[in-house]
C-alpha cells in the first residue's frame, strides 16, 4: 500500500501558501491580515507586526495599528512603506493609521493577473508533487514491491489528491478575484 500522507501534507502547504499570498493583495476594505507579512526589527529579531501591537478595523478603508511598545511607531511605520503594499500610513502618538486606497478599474484588473499568476505557482508545485510521485510509484513497481495493477491503482488515486487541490486553489482564486473586482 502506497502511503499519500506526505503528499496530502505538501498539497495542503501549497494551499495555505497561496491563501498567504492571496491574503497579502490589498483589494481596497481594511483587513488585517495584510499586514501578517510585515516585520520589523525589534530588540534585535524579527517581528510580526501582530505579535507587538493590536490591529484593529477603525473604519472600512482605516486599519489602526496601536503598539504595546510607543517607541516603535516609527519602525513599525517604515516597515508598512518598505513592504510596498500600496497602502499610506500616517502616525500619531497612539499609534498608526493604515489607509487603503480606492481601486480603480485598471487596478483590479492588475490585482486580478497577480492573483493569476499566484494561482499558476501553485499549480506548478502541485503538478511537481505529482510528478515526484509518480516518478516514486514507477521506482517501486519496478523493484517489484507491487504490481501493473496496483501502480496505476496509485497513480489514478495521486491524480484524485492533484485534481483536488486544483479544485481548491481555483475555488481560492475565484473567491479572492470576486473580492478584488468587487462582486
Amino acid at each position: 500500500m502506497y502511503n499519500f500522507n506526505q503528499v496530502k501534507e505538501d498539497k495542503n502547504k501549497v494551499l495555505e501558501w497561496l491563501a498567504s499570498e492571496y491574503r497579502s493583495i490589498s483589494t481596497g476594505r481594511a483587513s488585517p491580515q495584510i499586514l501578517d507579512s510585515v516585520a520589523i526589527d525589534m530588540y534585535g529579531a524579527r517581528t510580526q507586526i501582530a505579535h507587538c501591537a493590536s490591529v484593529s478595523i477603525e473604519d472600512p478603508r482605516t486599519l489602526r495599528v496601536s503598539p504595546w511598545d510607543k517607541t516603535i511607531i516609527r519602525d513599525i511605520e517604515k516597515a508598512i512603506n518598505e513592504a510596498d503594499l500600496g497602502l499610506s500610513v500616517s502616525s500619531d502618538d497612539q499609534g498608526i493609521r493604515v489607509h487603503f486606497p480606492s481601486l480603480t478599474t485598471e487596478t483590479r484588473q492588475k490585482l486580478v493577473k497577480i492573483l493569476k499568476d499566484k494561482l499558476e505557482d501553485s499549480r506548478i508545485k502541485i503538478r511537481g508533487l505529482r510528478e515526484e510521485i509518480n516518478k516514486d510509484i514507477d521506482a517501486r513497481a519496478k523493484e517489484g514491491e507491487y504490481g501493473e495493477d496496483e501502480q496505476h491503482k496509485y497513480r489514478d488515486e495521486m491524480q484524485k489528491i492533484v485534481d483536488e487541490a486544483n479544485q481548491e486553489v481555483e475555488s481560492l482564486f475565484s473567491a479572492k478575484e470576486k473580492e478584488v473586482m468587487g462582486e
